[in-house]
């Protein structure tokens, strides 16, 4: 018997390691890669635009937007609600119209019935009825207004008509999904990192914002929270530090609570679990043996 190498091709079976390797060279199967830093988003951009907020307001829920953004959504979503209200009012009438005018048909039909067991009456209504009836044109008495149409899928003949609901008034967060109102929105403020011989602008740095009690650098990977009364960005480290103690804010000397630290949620990525998946996973088909 000859001897073969252990990459032998010749041989009737086809083995694993041949397939992945085969599949890793053509690119077949899914291809995994974790997501670089230019994917995940800075903690101080908004969650809308992905850019660094102008004026930045944060949610209950420690969700950063930029103002202007997140007004621009409020408004489109009332002016949707407004949309699908009068579509939903507009189906409504003629539900209605068309119950009248089935609750009207039902009574002709009887009064013609009645009528048409009188054998000594004839009513005008039911001879005109027979001369439209024997018509046997699909596009007279308006029909060619009900036709179906092959081309628009809401009016192919096996389209049923879509029954609308009542839209929900409620505006809901675009991250959270929990209900947003405006004047929860809390205003924040961000401290600058004051560095006299760095000239360039705040987009381009790279360590633009500090904690004002710790004068610690925020970034993605420092826990950050929000203090409500003021709306300054403080590190974690110094609210279990430093604010815990006595529940004194250091900044004003006021008196904070619990519900008064808003944790910010750091910047995550365009996935479904943010920050506890980054990786992304391109589909590809499998290769068959």
């Amino acid at each position: 018997m000859t001897r073969h190498a252990r990459n032998c091709t010749a041989g009737a079976v086809y083995t694993y390691h041949e397939k992945k390797k085969d599949a890793s060279a053509s690119g077949y199967g899914t291809n995994t890669q974790r997501v670089g830093k230019d994917s995940v988003k800075d903690f101080d951009c908004c969650c809308l635009t992905l850019q660094p907020c102008r004026n930045p307001v944060i949610t209950k829920d420690g969700y950063l937007f930029d103002k202007e953004a997140i007004l621009e959504y409020v408004l489109t979503k009332k002016k949707e609600y407004a949309r699908k209200l009068k579509e939903y009012e507009k189906q409504k009438q003629q539900e209605q119209e068309q119950s009248n005018e089935k609750t009207a048909n039902e009574e002709l039909q009887k009064l013609q019935n009645f009528l048409k067991g009188e054998k000594t009456i004839v009513s005008r209504s039911q001879t005109a009825n027979n001369e439209s009836s024997s018509s046997v044109s699909n596009m007279s008495n308006g029909k060619d207004k009900t036709l179906p149409s092959f081309w628009i899928p809401s009016k192919t003949p096996e389209a049923k008509e879509t029954k609308l609901q009542k839209p929900d008034k409620t505006i809901y967060c675009p991250v959270s999904g929990k209900p947003l109102k405006i004047k929860d929105l809390i205003p924040v403020k961000f401290t600058e990192v004051k560095d006299p011989d760095d000239k360039k602008s705040l987009i381009v740095k790279q360590a633009r914002y500090m904690c004002p009690i710790t004068f610690d650098i925020l970034s993605n990977s420092v826990p950050c929270a929000v203090i409500k009364t003021t709306g300054d960005v403080v590190t974690m480290e110094c609210v279990e530090k430093i604010i815990k103690k006595d529940w004194i804010n250091p900044l004003d000397s006021t008196k904070l609570t619990d519900a008064d630290i808003i944790p910010l949620q750091r910047g995550g990525t365009g996935y479904s679990a943010v920050n506890d998946c980054l990786e992304g996973k391109h589909e590809r088909p499998v290769l068959q043996a």
